[in-house]
């Protein structure tokens, strides 16, 4: 018997029992389905945490107001701005592990070009901001040292906003926009980066605190919402975060045993712990649904010993016409890896259709990996191997004689 026969006689086998052989396959479908779904998920995932690491720049130390105390009472971090312009100079000029840094002011705001507006979030900062983050110009230029210092009325667009504002073809620089209905002059638009960090608007830090967000409360005219700074190389990151540390504290004068008023991250590092433990979740969900590909082998055997039985008869005249032992037994092999083969397939197709159901409906990233995918396939054509053998050794083993005898 070849190959090609036994898969004939299993897929004819298999088409005499339509139901039974849906419901003995549905253990496969379930497991490949749940594993290519959850490898799509934690794929996605830690694609969206990549593209925010890139974002952020390469060793990139994040400073941001902590917990103050007032009247004897604790605050919660970020309740005052206790960062200031001062503090960005400070660590650009003592610090010489610091190649670039810069503070920042945001907020969201609408902004409008001729009929088009757009609501997005409007940052206000120095051309440092950029030098940190390594974000680059599509078109145009960064802010002048003049205009940082005088409150130009000029911004910079990122990509999402400046499509969102312009026509294809139109040329935003020179345009005017109006943010607050404080007009502003378009000097630059970024290259994409991301749709979180693509949806945004740049203006001098000074022009924001004048214009747009100086007359918040706990705005002060130096305060700073937060700072960035760029280090010099991986290798000096701890230090130059040890460094921070303790020029700020001279610098807002925090006693000895006093909590620190701010913080200092590195959160590249954070994501990369945060993408380990999305990965090891993930690996943990396959695991589980690889239980059900557990089941369904179990299932297979228990349909494959049934069938060994109910078709004894058929297994003693094909042992009786000349049929080998191993032609039993690969008959009945066969009968099991197509079980698996078809379950899989459905399974790919419905765990392929589920992981893109719950991105639209959840509004998550999934990414289809053809590895995973693969992955599961394997693991089915191996679940039928492992349970299909038990059945087909067994009935490759029946006597002729006494299977010819069973009624």
């Amino acid at each position: 018997m070849t190959m090609l026969q036994a898969f004939q006689i299993a897929l004819h086998a298999l088409r005499l029992n339509p139901l039974r052989s849906f419901l003995t396959m549905l253990g496969i479908v379930i497991g490949v389905a749940s594993i290519v779904t959850v490898f799509a998920i934690g794929a996605g995932a830690q694609l969206r945490l990549q593209e925010q690491i890139r974002s952020i720049g390469a060793n990139v130390l994040m400073i941001t107001p902590g917990a103050v105390y007032q009247g004897g009472v604790r605050l919660k971090d970020g309740s005052k701005l206790t960062m200031t312009e001062g503090d960005v100079q400070a660590i650009l000029e003592q610090l010489p592990e610091i190649q670039a840094a810069a503070g920042s002011l945001a907020g969201t705001a609408q902004v409008i070009h001729e009929g088009k507006n757009w609501n997005t979030t409007i940052n206000g900062t120095t051309t440092g901001h950029f030098m940190v983050r390594d974000w680059q110009l599509a078109s145009g230029r960064y802010f002048s040292g003049s205009e940082e210092a005088g409150a130009g009325k000029v911004v910079i667009l990122g990509s999402t906003v400046a499509r969102e504002l312009f026509a294809d073809g139109d040329d935003p620089i020179g345009a005017q926009i109006r943010i607050m209905k404080v007009p502003l002059e378009v000097v630059g638009v970024l290259d994409r980066k991301g749709p979180a960090q693509d949806d945004v608007a740049f203006v001098p830090l000074a022009t924001a605190k004048l214009r747009f967000l100086g007359s918040a409360s706990n705005i002060n005219r130096d305060s700073v919402a937060y700072i960035i700074a760029k280090v010099a190389g991986d290798g000096q990151m701890a230090g130059a975060r040890a460094e921070i540390e303790n020029l700020l504290r001279q610098r807002h004068r925090i006693p000895g045993g006093q909590e620190d008023d701010f913080k200092v991250q590195d959160p590249a590092a954070a994501m990369e712990a945060q993408q380990g433990a999305i990965r090891t979740v993930a690996l943990l969900l396959v695991a589980i649904a690889s239980v059900s590909l557990l089941v369904g082998g179990i299932s297979i055997m228990n349909v494959m010993i049934v069938s060994v039985t109910e078709r004894t008869r058929e297994i003693g005249i094909r042992r009786a016409l000349g049929g080998r032992m191993r032609d039993i037994r690969l008959q009945f092999l066969c009968e099991a890896l197509v079980l698996c083969l078809l379950g899989g397939a459905i399974g790919v197709a419905g765990g392929v259709t589920l992981s893109m159901t719950v991105a639209r409906m959840a509004g998550w990233v999934t990414s289809i990996d053809g590895q995973a995918i693969g992955l599961a396939l394997v693991f089915s054509i191996a679940t039928g191997l492992i349970f299909g053998f038990y059945p087909a050794h067994k009935a490759s083993k029946l006597s002729p004689i006494e299977a010819l005898k069973t009624e």
